[in-house]
């Protein structure tokens, strides 16, 4: 039986205050990979319902490698989450892609080092595709809401995701350039192949607040610009958001993208090889071939 469609958020805590937003409350949600960045925010909205989780904590307490994205996500997954929208700040690396411009991203590259990246380890190993890493069908929804809140979007683009948390050398800003990225920032691996693995549909939008350190006026740039940019983009984020939920809740069916049934073919070590302690932890991302 398809599950209804349960719409989960993760960003910054600007994109939570919502006012349509109803019968909220924040409630633990404990995970077998370890602590989630934060309580979930539980609410619906327009009779959808909604599971909001604060990315860095609130008080933005974590800096992007601390973060347990595994638990973030296997959290998101026993909350009953079925799609996922990332709302993340990033730098640009393109001139048209001025701050305040949104990006519906379409691929990443990875060059994260420290974090945990995988569900499946020894003792459960699985390969999940990533050749189109976010839900199309997401995708189209975002950019029809955006275009209808009078938001300058920008449809496809790549994601270069770095480990941070200091920011690029302008060596690196010009290589990011020339490899053919978009946007760069530093939370959206493994984020989005957490989700793959978990079979959460899952799609990010990168709010641009000021160009990567290639652009020659990127110094000059002075905080009270960047913080504007922020409010900015935290308000056009919440009418998005708001606009999303309602058409999202539509789906009748399993993703015709397959993001449901990523694991159909994943799953490759043999049943009497797998470690029992870890079947156990992966009960809600992988519970549906498992049990």
């Amino acid at each position: 039986m398809t599950k209804k469609p349960v719409i989960g958020v993760i960003g910054g805590s600007g994109v939570y205050d919502l006012d349509n937003l109803q019968n909220t409350r924040w409630e633990q949600v404990t995970s077998p990979f370890g602590e989630p960045s934060d309580e979930l925010l539980f609410g619906e909205l327009d009779g959808v319902q909604m599971v909001f989780l604060p990315r860095h904590g609130r008080g933005h307490r974590l800096s992007p490698s601390e973060i347990n994205y595994r638990a973030n996500i296997d959290a998101m997954k026993r909350a009953g989450v079925t799609e996922i929208i990332s709302v993340s700040a990033c730098g640009s690396f393109e001139e048209k892609l001025a701050p305040g411009t949104f990006v519906i991203v379409d691929q990443f590259i990875d060059r994260t080092f420290a974090r945990d990246k995988s569900f499946f380890t020894s003792g459960m190993v699985a390969h999940v595709s990533m050749a189109d890493p976010v839900c199309r069908r997401l995708g189209d929804v975002i950019e029809q809401s955006a275009k209808r809140q009078g938001i300058d979007v920008i449809r496809g683009g790549t994601y270069l995701a770095m480990e941070g948390p200091q920011f690029s050398s302008r060596a690196e800003s010009e290589l990011y350039r020339n490899w053919g990225c978009q946007v760069i920032g530093m939370t959206n691996m493994p984020e989005a192949k957490l989700a793959r693995e978990a079979e959460i549909c899952y799609a990010t939008v990168a709010m641009v607040t000021d160009y990567d350190c290639w652009h020659p006026d990127h110094d000059n740039v002075d905080v009270a610009a960047v913080i504007a940019v922020l409010t900015g983009n935290a308000d056009k984020a919440r009418g998005l958001v708001s606009d999303v939920a309602p058409e999202l809740a539509n789906r009748k069916d399993a993703c015709e993208c397959g993001c449901h049934n990523a694991l159909d073919n994943a799953l490759i070590t043999a049943p009497e090889a797998r470690d029992p302690e870890l079947l156990a932890k992966l009960d809600a991302v992988a519970g549906r071939l498992l049990n």
